[in-house]
Formats: C-alpha cells, sequence, structure tokens
C-alpha cells in the first residue's frame, strides 16, 4: 500500500514547492524602451545640368571592299610589290600588268581600219561632189536628181565605215588598257590570288582590296538611346554643335586605344533579330597614313566600345542607383533627421545614376544605405563622408 501511495506523494510535494516559489519570486523591473535610433549612410545631391552619355559597341569595317576582276585574257607579266596581303597602295597605282602583245596587234589592226575607212570616205566624198557638178550641167535642180545618181547611199555607207572603224579602235585602247590593272581607290590588300607567270581569263579572280581613306563603325542603338541622343529621324543630328563625335576605346597589342569618329548617319532600318537601329561612326585615315594624329593604327575588324555625347539636361538630380526605393521613392532626411520617404519621376538614367526631373527640390540628403522597415518621420543617424570632411 504504501509503495502504491509514495508515487502521488511525490508528485503532489512538487506541485507545492512550484507554487511557493512562484508567489515568492520578486517582482521584475519595468524599464521604459528608448526611441529607437537607425544609423545610414547618406549622400547630399542637387540640382544640376547633366550630359548624357549613350554606350555602345561595334566591329570596324571598311567602307569599301573589292573583288578584282580580270576584264581581259593573257599571262601575268609583273605584280607590283604592294599586291601582297597587308600591302597599302595609294590611287591609281598599278597593281598587276598582263602580257599586252595580242591586245596591241588588234590595235594596230584597228587603226589600220580606220585609215582605210577614212580614205573610202575622202573617195565617197570626192565622187558625190563630182556627181553632183555633172547632174547641175544639165540644167535641173538638184533636188530632182535620182539619189544614186548623186551616190548619196555610197556616202552614207562610207560614213558607217569609218564610224565602225573608231569604235574598233576604242574597243581595242581599252582592252589593251584593261591588260594594266590599277587601284580603284587607296586600300589595302586582303587577298592575293594570281602571281607571275599565270595565265588569267575573263573573269578570273585576281585578288581582294578594302579601301583605307576611312573605315565605319555600326553601332546598335535602342529607342532610349536614341532618345538621350535627341535623334529625330533617320538621318538628321538634332542636339548642340560637336554633339557627333564619337569615342572610340579598344586594344591593340595588348595595350588600350582611343579613336576619335564621327556620327554620319542611320541605316533607317529595325534590325529584325535584336530590333535595334544602327549609327554609322566613320573613321578617317583609320590606319594613320598620313601620320596625322599620334596613336596606333584602327585596324579593319578591331572590336571597340563607342561613347556618344547626348542631350543637356537641366534642373536633374543626378541620384544613386542603389539609392532608390520601391515604388520609385527616395529615402530623404529632414532638417530632424528624421526620415521622408518622398515620390520621384525619371526619365533617363545610365549605368552610375537616375536623373530625377520630379519629386526633389533644393538641397536634399537622401539616405544610400540600406534599411529594413521605413516609416515615414522614424528617427535617423546620418553619416555622411562630406560632412564629416568638412567637420575635421
Amino acid at each position: 500500500m504504501k509503495r502504491r501511495i509514495l508515487p502521488f506523494a511525490v508528485i503532489g510535494g512538487a506541485f507545492v514547492i512550484a507554487g511557493l516559489m512562484s508567489l515568492l519570486k520578486p517582482d521584475s523591473l519595468e524599464l521604459e524602451s528608448p526611441d529607437r535610433v537607425v544609423a545610414v549612410t547618406t549622400e547630399i545631391i542637387s540640382s544640376d545640368q547633366i550630359r548624357l552619355e549613350v554606350k555602345s559597341q561595334g566591329t570596324v569595317l571598311p567602307r569599301t571592299r573589292t573583288t578584282l576582276i580580270s576584264e581581259v585574257s593573257g599571262a601575268v607579266m609583273e605584280v607590283a610589290p604592294e599586291f601582297v596581303v597587308g600591302g597599302a597602295f595609294a590611287k591609281g597605282d598599278v597593281l598587276i600588268k598582263l602580257d599586252p602583245t595580242d591586245y596591241k596587234v588588234a590595235k594596230q589592226r584597228a587603226d589600220a581600219q580606220l585609215i582605210s575607212a577614212r580614205a573610202q570616205l575622202l573617195s565617197e566624198q570626192a565622187r558625190s561632189a563630182q556627181a553632183k557638178k555633172e547632174w547641175q550641167m544639165t540644167g535641173r535642180p538638184l533636188e530632182e536628181a535620182p539619189v544614186l545618181a548623186l551616190r548619196g547611199p555610197f556616202l552614207a555607207e562610207a560614213e558607217s565605215r569609218l564610224l565602225q572603224a573608231e569604235a574598233e579602235v576604242k574597243q581595242a585602247q581599252l582592252k589593251l588598257q584593261r591588260t594594266i590593272i590599277r587601284a580603284p581607290y587607296a586600300g589595302m590588300v586582303s587577298a592575293k590570288m594570281v602571281d607571275v607567270g599565270q595565265y588569267v581569263t575573263v573573269g578570273s579572280r585576281l585578288g581582294e582590296t578594302f579601301a583605307i581613306d576611312f573605315a565605319e563603325v555600326r553601332l546598335p542603338m535602342t529607342e532610349k538611346d536614341l532618345s538621350k541622343l535627341g535623334w529625330i529621324s533617320s538621318a538628321k543630328y538634332q542636339t548642340h554643335p560637336g554633339d557627333k563625335t564619337v569615342v572610340l576605346r579598344g586594344s591593340v597589342n595588348g595595350k588600350s586605344e582611343v579613336w576619335h569618329a564621327d556620327l554620319v548617319r542611320s541605316e533607317g532600318t529595325v534590325e529584325l533579330t535584336n530590333r535595334a537601329q544602327y549609327l554609322v561612326a566613320k573613321i578617317t585615315d583609320p590606319y594613320n597614313i598620313k601620320n596625322s594624329r599620334d596613336h596606333a593604327p584602327l585596324l579593319i575588324g578591331t572590336f571597340v566600345e563607342a561613347t556618344i555625347m547626348g542631350k543637356i539636361l537641366d534642373n536633374v538630380y543626378p541620384l544613386p542607383r542603389h539609392a532608390l526605393r520601391s515604388n520609385n521613392r527616395v529615402a530623404t532626411v529632414d532638417a530632424d533627421q528624421r526620415l521622408q520617404l518622398k515620390s520621384i519621376d525619371y526619365n533617363y538614367e545610365d549605368q552610375f545614376f537616375y536623373y530625377i526631373d520630379r519629386g526633389l527640390e533644393g538641397q536634399v540628403e537622401v539616405v544610400t544605405s540600406g534599411m529594413g522597415v521605413m516609416v515615414d518621420g522614424m528617427q535617423l543617424k546620418p553619416h555622411n563622408s562630406l560632412k564629416a570632411a568638412v567637420a575635421e
């Protein structure tokens, strides 16, 4: 019996002891919680005049690329030293000479036929004049004379033979001139397909060249980019003087280089693959043949990054991108160091700033550090590097 009662007694004793401890514990101290202060990092911004920039990229391309085709047949007699891959030449330089022997003979034959045709024409003119005199001796009007009596058809035939002979001479002269292949422009050789001793026929490919008087870069642009540039229509650049300058940056043999180009036109279409529009920048003398500038040559095929100066914005606030809160709001600090959330609006931005044109006034101290819960009026402890530097 005692063993059955013992567990209940222990449990009852534990409840009694717990109750006494609860009754005898001291009262807890109630402390007033102070007003919570949040430490934040801030930055002071004010309205300013901002010049927008547009970034793009592209590959340097020649303005003209040509495949040289032989217009006559013959053996290659001479190749210019500049006619090698990478060789530069001026407009009109002789690149290739073909054997002209056959064409010189053809030219001599044409000259002989021309001399003969002229002689025949002179002879026929004399006969026609004599026929007219003989008819006039009859006393009848010249208008009544038969055509054959005045030798009109024979004279016309002699004149046509002369014209034909002159045409044959011109054609022979052209073929003779085409045995010498000249450079159509100042450029460089990108491919060489013939050499001395090789026989070429009409239509044979001799080589490939490209112009180096200037090069071009196609720059893809979004509608937002074109808005920043103030580009109106497909052909006009409606901003301030000098805004057509494009700064190109690229690498040459591991070294960064800078070149300047001019924005010259829009291609006037929208690319189907990326929905971009393309503007074209022109680089004068990319290989620096004239030694007019102190920079490395801009080789065809180089990948470059382009910076174009755009429109000027007046009275806008450059807000750091990380300072913009949800729902287009900005956390600001008032004179009492309390939080104020302000709704703002902007039309332009870049990789560093939003340019606020509505919602801010005067000089504004904005919170740039991250915050958890934001409530209007909460106490802040701002830290501003500019203020700290002034205080020191």
